[in-house]
């Protein structure tokens, strides 16, 4: 194997931004600022999430960013800074990353990820499963 998970996150958190929590709370009620919430939707259903993020599950983030796909969601062309979050910060680094290189200028991600956010005592707001 050339590169392994390690090596990726390496690389990714030594370009992309990070705020630890106490400084993502700082961000939390600014109109300019969108946390963006990539983990599963079971995953937060089961564990709540940071209130007013908007749900873009890891899977499908390159396609709601680019404009030019199919799926794109008007809320990435937004003059907004975006702080993308997932559980533990893996995810976010990586997809932090892939959103620079796709051209998204404001994005960082939150150190620790969601776990660290409630560890810190930020407010988490409880998702209700859909019914089907």
């Amino acid at each position: 194997m050339k590169k392994g998970y390690k090596d990726l996150l390496a690389e990714a958190n030594a370009l992309v931004d990070v705020v630890n929590p106490a400084e993502a709370r700082l961000l939390l009620d600014r109109d300019d600022v969108l946390f963006v919430d990539l983990r599963e939707l079971r995953e937060r259903e089961r564990e709540g999430s940071i209130p007013r993020a908007f749900s873009c599950p890891r899977g499908m983030l390159e396609f709601w960013i680019d404009p030019e796909s199919p799926y794109a969601k008007p809320v990435f062309a937004q003059p907004k800074k975006f702080v993308l979050f997932c559980a533990s910060g893996w995810r976010s680094a990586l997809a932090t990353k892939t959103a620079l290189e796709m051209g998204l200028e404001s994005v960082c991600h939150l150190e620790g990820g969601f776990s660290a956010w409630r560890k810190a005592g930020g407010p988490v707001e409880p998702i209700n499963p859909k019914s089907e």
